[in-house]
């Protein structure tokens, strides 16, 4: 998509939603926002919410510090691909419908915009979940786009709005085109290698075994003598190396922090969606819990909990334990009230809908 078509398209979806979030790389946040973008976003007088994903790949105390620098700017730390934290990102988009002066039954749009490869596309499925439904075409732009149903009151713009770079060496370090299909990676590479360096250095000493060198083009030498990357004759294949570094960035093996994956025995937070609906309607049978929300309660290798307060009970759920009752002890530790009645259900993985007093 040429420069102009883009900037037309991302204007054409802000000025059309209520909610614009900017999804930006949680491990490079300041190289992935756009200040043109949030400027045209606050002259509208929309809503802005940034939601920095893949924050599986950075350190939680790091987050949490970034999201300090940045306070009066609402933020979410999502990994959309691990589902982790999506409910408070529906959590906080309603909160933001709720400020806006809408009248009964008027729709509340929500749009999404961010570089290639930032995970727009995952989140937007991710909010329009198995159970969306499409309405006819949005009027007034692109052929063929549609609102998608997230509620009775908010909408989903089905098109996000992909911001163009005009720097070929950061549309490769974004993501945007493959390493392996790059003429002249040295250059990209070499600009990655310098924002690193200066950024956080240590991630190239513990993930290369880096020490002080010159320059960007000692430190690719010397990746390339480490991971073997010589042509014949013994000298280093600056190019391939090149190819391979970038592609660790691109497909986070190398990231600022050299952190790739959760602790085994970390617990998140979910279920907020299910629970408000819990709480709405006074359900208080595990059964039927279980078997209203059957498709958002499917347990995975990853343990999640989430505990509500209803009526002068606890409604607790805990997914991702390998026996159930693990998940009802691990309920009533994290609560400190005593199982009145539980069901559990799953297969290889099990979870259990509790109710405690």
């Amino acid at each position: 998509m040429k420069q102009k078509k883009a900037w037309r398209v991302v204007k054409e979806v802000i000025d059309e939603a209520d909610i614009v979030i900017e999804v930006v790389d949680a491990r490079d946040p300041s190289g992935t926002r756009n200040k043109k973008v949030e400027r045209l976003i606050r002259e509208r007088g929309k809503k802005l919410l940034i939601v920095l994903n893949k924050a599986d790949l950075v350190p939680k105390s790091w987050a949490e510090e970034y999201r300090e620098r940045n306070r009066g700017i609402p933020m979410v730390f999502i990994s959309a691909r691990e589902h982790k934290g999506t409910g408070i990102l529906r959590r906080e988009i309603k909160k933001l419908a709720n400020q806006l002066q809408k009248g009964e039954g008027e729709k509340v749009k929500i749009a999404l915009i961010g570089y290639p490869n930032v995970g727009k596309s995952t989140i937007i499925n991710v909010l329009k979940g198995k159970k969306s439904v499409k309405t006819a075409p949005v009027p007034g732009y692109t052929k063929g786009k549609q609102l998608i149903k997230l509620s009775k009151r908010l909408w989903l713009i089905d098109l996000p709005g992909i911001l163009p770079i005009e720097d070929f060496d950061e549309l490769v370090i974004k993501g945007g085109f493959p390493a392996d299909k790059i003429d002249n990676p040295i250059s990209p590479a070499l600009k990655l290698i310098k924002r690193i360096w200066k950024t956080r250095k240590e991630a190239l000493i513990d993930r290369y075994g880096i020490e002080e060198f010159e320059d960007e083009e000692e430190i690719l030498e010397a990746i390339g003598k480490r991971k073997g990357i010589i042509r014949k004759g013994g000298e280093v294949d600056l190019e391939e190396t090149a190819r391979y570094f970038l592609r660790e960035w691109q497909t986070g093996k190398l990231t600022l922090f050299g952190m790739n994956s959760t602790k085994k025995d970390e617990v998140l937070h979910d279920y907020e969606d299910v629970l408000d609906a819990v709480e709405r309607e006074l359900l208080l049978d595990p059964r039927r819990i279980i078997w209203r929300f059957k498709d958002e309660l499917e347990p995975g290798r990853v343990k999640k909990v989430g505990i509500r307060e209803v009526d002068e009970f606890i409604v607790g759920i805990a997914t991702g334990f390998k026996k159930c009752p693990s998940a009802v002890k691990f309920l009533e530790e994290l609560t400190g009230k005593k199982v009145i009645s539980t069901e559990c259900f799953g297969g290889k993985w099990k979870g259990v809908v509790a109710i405690l007093g």
